[in-house]
């Protein structure tokens, strides 16, 4: 089993790490895929370049064997369209299943994704959620995924949905970058290791223009 996680990652932080390992190991999932996008079609572009949030990435994962960073959407480059990753992923793994990971909020707008519905035919959907999380109101097309369990997941490759509470760190991306900016001291944020080459590559800085 796959977990597929995507975002721009700019920067990446304990956040998005501890989201990662967790529904690594609640799903059991033999690897957790960490996708930086290239060009995300709903939101602003990145700040940094792409190579650097993908050395970012892999700063931060060192140590968890069963994080990996996959670079495929900046590869591609274009429009970074997850239905287009995971049909990809779906054509290396076979029948492996898959689980998309999103945030409740992705999910609130999953009707504006690109051919989001094309996502089940290749994926399950894993929506993470926040303690006290109150679950929508369904409308038919998710009602029929809905998963009975989490252990079913891993007995069919994709085509269901789940909602999976994690715990939950408020830490923003945007906020971070607001701290650097400020040259303020964003740790206990973002690892150490990610931190440092933040300085060592100037990331993040006000313009002086």
């Amino acid at each position: 089993m796959i977990g597929i996680y995507g975002g721009t990652f700019d920067p990446v932080h304990f956040g998005h790490l501890r989201t990662a390992l967790e529904v690594q190991e609640i799903f059991g999932l033999d690897e957790m895929r960490l996708i930086p996008c290239f060009m995300p079609p709903h939101r602003d572009e990145p700040q940094v370049a792409a190579y650097r949030r993908v050395e970012m990435l892999g700063l931060a994962i060192e140590g968890y064997p069963g994080l990996r960073v996959d670079s495929r959407e900046i590869d591609r480059g274009g429009p970074s369209y997850m239905v287009d990753t995971l049909q990809s992923i779906r054509q290396e793994c076979g029948d492996r299943a898959l689980f998309l990971v999103i945030g409740a909020d992705a999910f609130e707008k999953l009707g504006n994704w690109h051919r989001w519905r094309q996502l089940f035919v290749f994926a399950h959907v894993a929506v993470m959620t926040r303690p006290g999380f109150a679950r929508p109101q369904l409308d038919h097309f998710f009602q029929q995924r809905l998963a009975a369990s989490a252990a079913g997941l891993g007995q069919t490759p994709a085509g269901l949905l789940w909602f999976q509470p994690v715990t939950a760190l408020a830490i923003s991306a945007t906020a971070i970058r607001g701290i650097i900016a400020d040259n303020r001291n964003p740790g206990f944020l973002l690892p150490e290791s990610v931190i440092e080459y933040i300085r060592k590559n100037n990331l993040y800085q006000r313009s002086k223009c």
